[in-house]
């Protein structure tokens, strides 16, 4: 694994990862449409110069065009592989450039969804191997897994058991951090972050919740001992996103409390 204490993804070990890729996940209409502005990676590029946000992750279009004027002020996470909404059949997701490519326009991470569960999971794993193998060997790049258990075989895939699986499927296949759904408590949280040992957690995002509800679950995930989050829309989605990076920063780095950082 990456020793991230010191990675330029983190800060103290900690993360604020801002996600953009949802225009091929979930696409314009889905995400986009209540904050037109966002259609223009620029205002989301913008957005992630804030000193709280440790890196930015993009899909290799968006990091091509609009990298290249950001390189000074902001850490790209290259997302290597997406799938758009329209797909039907089992949950997988195609790569879509490679390790070598991202390195050359100046990623400082990788990341990858793995749906542990799905009928495609075989490939799924080969291919992270892949990727896991090369960004640490020839890049010295850490490693982030989307890791979504998904598939026919799981009917509840925020259960506390199927999230700590999660966990741990990203430490034994060789992640430096995992992103995984909040599974609903404290204590479920503090079980998945010990199943993946020495493995980071961080918390997806989700959908735009209200400012007290979403900065109380990302305080939960860190007094659960986590190290942090990975968020889009209740980051872009927002009027003010600077105001809620501001109270995040509070959160994850300086240890506020909610009430805190509202004030």
């Amino acid at each position: 694994m990456i020793p991230l204490t010191d990675s330029p993804v983190t800060r103290d070990g900690k993360s604020l990862i801002l996600a953009m890729d949802h225009g091929l996940e979930h696409g314009p209409s889905a995400d986009f449409s209540s904050v037109p502005d966002t259609l223009d990676p620029e205002t989301v590029f913008d957005i992630a110069t804030h000193d709280a946000v440790t890196s930015l992750a993009v899909q290799k279009g968006v990091a091509e065009t609009y990298y290249p004027s950001y390189d000074d002020d902001v850490s790209l996470l290259a997302k290597l592989n997406g799938t758009s909404n329209l797909w039907m059949g089992e949950p997988y997701s195609p790569q879509n450039w490679t390790v070598d490519y991202a390195a050359e326009l100046g990623a400082d991470a990788v990341g990858y969804t793995v749906y542990s569960g799905s009928n495609r999971e075989p490939e799924m794993y080969e291919e992270f191997r892949d990727v896991q193998e090369r960004a640490h060997r020839e890049y010295d790049l850490p490693v982030v897994m989307w890791s979504y258990p998904r598939g026919q075989g799981l009917k509840n895939d925020t259960k506390e058991s199927v999230i700590a699986y999660g966990t741990r499927i990203a430490h034994e296949l060789g992640a430096d951090i995992a992103k995984v759904k909040y599974p609903g408590s404290p204590e479920e949280m503090e079980w998945a972050v010990k199943s993946a040992a020495d493995t980071k957690v961080v918390m997806s995002g989700g959908s735009k919740v209200s400012d007290y509800d979403f900065l109380s679950s990302v305080e939960a995930v860190m007094n659960a001992g986590g190290s942090g989050l990975a968020v889009g829309r209740n980051v872009w989605q927002r009027d003010d996103p600077e105001r809620i990076l501001d109270a995040l920063e509070q959160v994850i780095f300086e240890g506020a409390t909610t009430d805190e950082a509202l004030e």
